[in-house]
């Protein structure tokens, strides 16, 4: 560290540590959130502001702002305050990620949970809440993406730079096929944000499939126990993260688990605001709060780096009309659907073939691919729409050639895309189903 990066460093102390303070006192205190009376024009809604705790000092942000005060929500679950505890603002949290960030571990403040010691410091602070790039500056996608996962570079062919959501209800793997997902070779960073998750799926997901990827991956993390305001910025950082690499000329494989609880902590803190609930108890700003995350992936200016966007969403009692799940659809460009029934069948991963779809899948394809895949997709919908009448005893065989045709091999089709986490990742997927069908 050089003498301008000490004096850096210092100055930021000072920022964090000011002699005045300027602030105001806790007036009401309620679940999860207190109200200060403050007299600051300047003051706007994300500012942070810092609470003298009975304890330790609690940070907070700033959700609402009206005549009485402001309404502040804790990044703590409890609010261990007392009527009267002082509050002042404090500088934004700002990010600082390089190089040393890579196999790391760290929460939503970006702080190391690893147990390898201190991170080192950046050049560059990344805002939490930047801008995408501008429309008309981004460069096109157009390299195609190997994920190594049969039914997916088979049927929904993926792009480098493309957003792609993995929508599926609990239970039915969304997760391991996440993992799987972030093998994918031909990255120079992978950064990885599990929300909401189970405090025991960390390590799991960590030291399972991932573990190859570890050197070039950063990883943030807020459990399902932690606060919504935690769970609410561990993507935001990730975001941050990614922005960072993508700005050095990288590569960037962004994966998210999941967006649904994103949006379930956004809900509670909007809730928290006074905001009034209007789809399904989620309020106006969810809708809002959600494509502004999500645009910030994908292909950076010309000459810079991309950002590959892969996300988990998780539908709320498998309806897929769910508000937030159509929100999240229709801003990505393509969805992977897992299906219950299937996964019953134990066919892994469950992936709805028909229901599935890549908006960039023509430019992986080839013509014959393309012809090829429409044929596949036509033979799997007349096996699944003859089902019911073959567990009758109805289906007799030379009565439909292409009926006979769908039985003799979407069988074969499925258990040719059949694919566990542990084995090694399909190197040419069309190729292999053609071994799989001539067997």
């Amino acid at each position: 560290m050089n003498a301008l990066d000490r004096l850096a460093d210092a100055l930021e102390d000072r920022d964090a540590h000011p002699l005045v303070r300027i602030g105001g006192s806790v007036r009401e205190i309620g679940f999860g959130h207190c109200r200060v009376r403050i007299d600051l024009p300047l003051l706007r809604l994300g500012d942070r502001m810092r609470i003298e705790g009975r304890d330790r000092p609690i940070e907070s942000e700033v959700v609402r702002i009206d005549e009485a005060g402001v309404i502040l929500k804790p990044f703590e679950g409890r609010i261990e305050v007392g009527l009267g505890a002082p509050a002042y603002r404090v500088p934004a949290a700002s990010p600082r990620p390089c190089e040393g960030w890579k196999d790391r571990v760290v929460n939503a403040f970006g702080q190391p949970i690893d147990g390898k010691g201190e991170l080192p410091r950046g050049s560059r602070a990344m805002p939490l809440d930047a801008d995408p790039p501008p429309a008309m500056l981004r460069s096109r996608v157009e390299s195609p993406l190997r994920t190594g996962v049969r039914a997916l570079d088979l049927f929904t062919p993926l792009c480098a730079a493309q957003r792609i959501g993995i929508f599926a209800g609990s239970g039915v793997g969304k997760t391991t096929l996440l993992s799987m997902l972030a093998r994918c070779s031909g990255f120079d960073a992978v950064v990885v944000a599990l929300v909401g998750e189970r405090g025991r799926e960390v390590r799991e997901f960590l030291e399972g499939p991932i573990q190859d990827s570890r050197s070039r991956s950063v990883v943030v993390v807020a459990t399902g126990d932690e606060s919504p305001m935690m769970r609410r910025q561990a993507p935001k950082l990730a975001f941050a993260v990614a922005e960072y690499f993508r700005d050095q000329g990288q590569s960037v494989l962004l994966v998210l688990d999941s967006v649904t609880r994103f949006a379930h902590a956004a809900r509670e803190v909007a809730l928290a605001a006074g905001e009034p609930p209007v789809a399904r108890g989620y309020p106006p700003s969810v809708f809002g709060d959600l494509p502004r995350l999500l645009e910030r992936a994908g292909p950076g200016r010309e000459g810079e780096g991309t950002i590959t966007g892969i996300f988990s969403v998780l539908i709320d009692g498998d309806d897929h009309n769910d508000p937030v799940a159509d929100s999240i659809r229709g801003t990505l460009d393509g969805h992977i659907v897992l299906d219950r029934a299937i996964a019953d069948q134990g066919r892994y991963p469950a992936i709805d073939l028909l229901g599935s779809i890549s908006r960039l899948a023509d430019l992986v394809w080839t013509p014959q691919q393309r012809e090829l895949v429409r044929t596949l997709k036509s033979l799997i919908a007349r096996f699944e729409d003859s089902r019911d009448l073959r567990l009758m005893g109805s289906y007799t065989m030379g009565a439909d050639p292409e009926l006979d045709q769908a039985v003799a091999l979407v069988p074969k089709i499925y258990g040719a895309l059949r694919q566990d986490p542990t084995e090694p990742q399909s190197l040419d997927a069309f190729l292999e189903l053609a071994n799989a069908l001539r067997g």
